[in-house]
């Protein structure tokens, strides 16, 4: 039993919201967002407010199905991806004297779309103050899934739509919200809070600049490629000039900061020889080992 409580700590220490104010000035900038319990109902493919206690269960029998996939309703007016107009017919636009409706039911589907005017406008204003864009992230994961689904294959957000659109469709994200109590629609913030960490775009970042690194019992003793679907041969040529840049960087900032024993934590180096902390991972089965098999060469025990 004490080990399952030590492990649930070393979770809860990976979170960047708890690391993120000690490794601040060795990391990205970020700003943070918590979320509300309509929003991670909505995330998770949940009607954002559920039907009250005393309504008639047998009124609806569609009350406790999922609700369609719509992107939140922006507040400003403004919206920043293209959506069809409803109630067109593809083959109508063929047809110039054509008139264009739209029916009852198509708008009551457009007024059904979630609405989060306070979240959104708070979001809006931390990706302007990070430079006009920002990737997502909740307190474990980013949402490097649902890349696919962007406007350009990459995490970068220019505007609350991007990010909830990133967020309602990555696997990753509804893991990480599914491994705490579900909150309740009728509550703005659950007991357990969600973060929306807005990070720092930046487009000029090389994949083989960054690396996961291995800490077991406080002491380094493993690094790898993060990216290894991809052989790049200046690594080879440059292995020797990285380790050392990284072992000072783990006994001069994160073995002495970081509390836990054993985990794992990726980094990036800059053209001049700088690291940056990018993220902390607990030592289990789900973070994934790269160019290492854990049993053989990581250890357990």
């Amino acid at each position: 039993m004490q080990g399952g409580k030590e492990d649930e700590v070393e979770v809860l220490r990976c979170q960047i919201n708890e690391w993120y104010p000690m490794f601040k000035p060795h990391t990205i900038r970020t700003l943070f967002h918590p979320l509300p319990g309509p929003f991670l109902r909505y995330l998770l493919g949940l009607n954002p407010v559920s039907p009250p206690p005393h309504a008639d269960s047998h009124s609806d029998d569609d009350d406790d199905a999922p609700p369609p996939f719509l992107l939140p309703r922006p507040a400003s007016g403004r919206d920043p991806l293209p959506r069809p107009a409803a109630g067109i017919d593809p083959t109508s636009l063929l047809d110039c004297s054509s008139q264009l409706s739209v029916s009852d039911e198509d708008e009551a589907e457009a007024d059904s779309a979630p609405s989060f005017p306070e979240l959104e406008a708070a979001v809006e204003r931390s990706i302007a103050a990070l430079g006009g864009a920002a990737f997502p992230k909740l307190n474990w994961s980013a949402p490097k899934d649902a890349a696919w689904i962007s406007a350009d294959g990459t995490l970068r957000c220019s505007s609350f739509a991007d990010v909830a659109l990133l967020l309602h469709s990555s696997d990753s994200i509804a893991h990480d919200l599914s491994s705490r109590p579900l909150p309740s629609s009728s509550s703005s913030f659950p007991l357990f809070t969600f973060y929306l960490a807005l990070r720092k775009w930046y487009p000029s970042l090389r994949p083989e600049m960054e690396f996961r690194c291995f800490a077991r019992c406080r002491r380094l003793i493993a690094i790898s490629q993060r990216e290894v679907t991809n052989f790049y041969p200046a690594l080879l040529d440059r292995r020797h000039h990285f380790l050392p840049l990284i072992q000072s960087f783990f006994s001069e900032v994160v073995g002495p900061t970081f509390e836990s024993r054993n985990y794992t934590f990726d980094v990036y180096v800059t053209i001049d020889g700088r690291v940056k902390l990018i993220d902390f991972n607990p030592w289990r089965a789900f973070t994934l080992p790269l160019l290492f098999t854990l049993p053989r060469r990581l250890p357990y025990r």
